[in-house]
């Protein structure tokens, strides 16, 4: 691009980014491209199954299943992106990782002084860097700051602000540091690149369904698609929860645990009524189901039960442009808007 077309607008920056999911029961991938402001299109997607032999670790037959899955991204995938753009190789790789190999965890930070102060994007990633949560065996691999409140008013652009005192809302991704390192290696033999930006599969579907539903500034996003559920409660657009179920091994079990989580929330929060429910397109209705016949409402107070909302892949299309026959894998979109409006924070 010249540059009189950085200048006035153009096109904008191009870029080429593989997706990857790495779940317990599956993994999958994806070519995506970025040009500028334009929707981001995804050019080819995979998924394959994690099959654990007899006696296994789960952990091993996952990272066998994400190198088969690499060898399919170069010798399908990198075509398909070379016909499309003229060139088959991407400038990144941005993975998700899900429990039992990642926690996502919420906390606010907060600034005040005497005396009028500018509120710099150093002072606050100076403040993260001593603050950051710190666990044995994990990885801190993303610090998201996901709300800021400048003298008691929240504000998408802080910085510059002078101010007498200040919030930021941290989303931080742990994962297992050996789990980590594995997945990088084997990420790094297959694209030969370092540019590997890891990220909690929680963490990263919170952030992207408040971006495809942006005027529902009070709700509870249920992520159900791995065998740990995590509840994170929005309030006035700012996430303040996020909690963990553990697994079950019955759908009354599974209830019973969400309903104890949600229980423990109401004592600290009123309940907003929307319930985004993010499960994988083929358990959605069993799992909503599951969740429409129990007596959750009773937690809210009233004779109107909460709305139930199954997040699909139709929600995203119009955010995120698929130019292939492939069906629609909604993790993969949500991953797609994820890298765009991280991409744009950047800028």
């Amino acid at each position: 691009m010249s540059f009189l077309e950085n200048l006035f607008g153009g096109k904008g920056r191009a870029e080429s980014v593989i997706l990857v999911d790495i779940g317990t029961s599956s993994v999958a991938g994806a070519y995506a491209r970025y040009t500028g402001n334009e929707l981001p299109v995804v050019l080819y997607t995979r998924r394959l199954p994690v099959e654990a032999r007899d006696h296994e670790p789960q952990e091993k037959a996952m990272l066998r299943a994400l190198k088969i899955l690499g060898d399919t991204l170069i010798r399908e995938g990198a075509p398909a992106l070379l016909r499309a753009t003229g060139s088959g190789s991407a400038s990144a790789v941005l993975v998700s990782i899900d429990a039992p190999w990642q926690k996502t965890s919420v906390r606010t930070e907060h600034f005040e002084q005497k005396e009028p102060f500018t509120f710099t994007r150093e002072l606050v990633t100076e403040t993260l860097e001593k603050t950051g949560a710190k666990a044995p065996g994990k990885l801190i691999v993303d610090e998201s700051i996901i709300g800021t409140i400048l003298n008691g008013y929240e504000t998408n652009d802080p910085y510059g602000k002078k101010v007498h005192r200040a919030a930021v809302v941290v989303l931080t991704s742990l994962i297992d540091e050996r789990v980590a390192r594995s997945i990088a290696e084997t990420l790094q033999s297959a694209y030969h690149t370092r540019d590997i930006f890891p990220i909690a599969g929680g963490s990263l579907r919170f952030q992207a369904i408040q971006k495809a539903f942006p005027h529902e500034r009070d709700a509870l996003i249920l992520d159900a698609t791995g065998p740990t559920v995590s509840i994170a409660l929005i309030r006035k657009g700012l996430f303040v929860a996020v909690v963990e179920s553990p697994p079950a091994d019955t759908k009354k079990e599974w209830v019973r645990g969400i309903g104890e989580e949600l229980a423990d929330l109401a004592k600290h929060y009123p309940l907003p009524r929307t319930i985004f429910l993010l499960a994988r397109e083929e358990e959605a209705a069993s799992l909503r189901k599951a969740l429409d016949t129990t007596d959750l409402a009773k937690l809210w107070l009233s004779d109107n039960p909460p709305k139930i909302v199954s997040v699909l892949a139709s929600h995203v299309v119009p955010l995120v442009r698929q130019a292939t026959a492939a069906t629609p894998d909604l993790l993969l979109l949500l991953m797609a808007l994820y890298w765009k409006q991280r991409s744009s924070d950047e800028r």
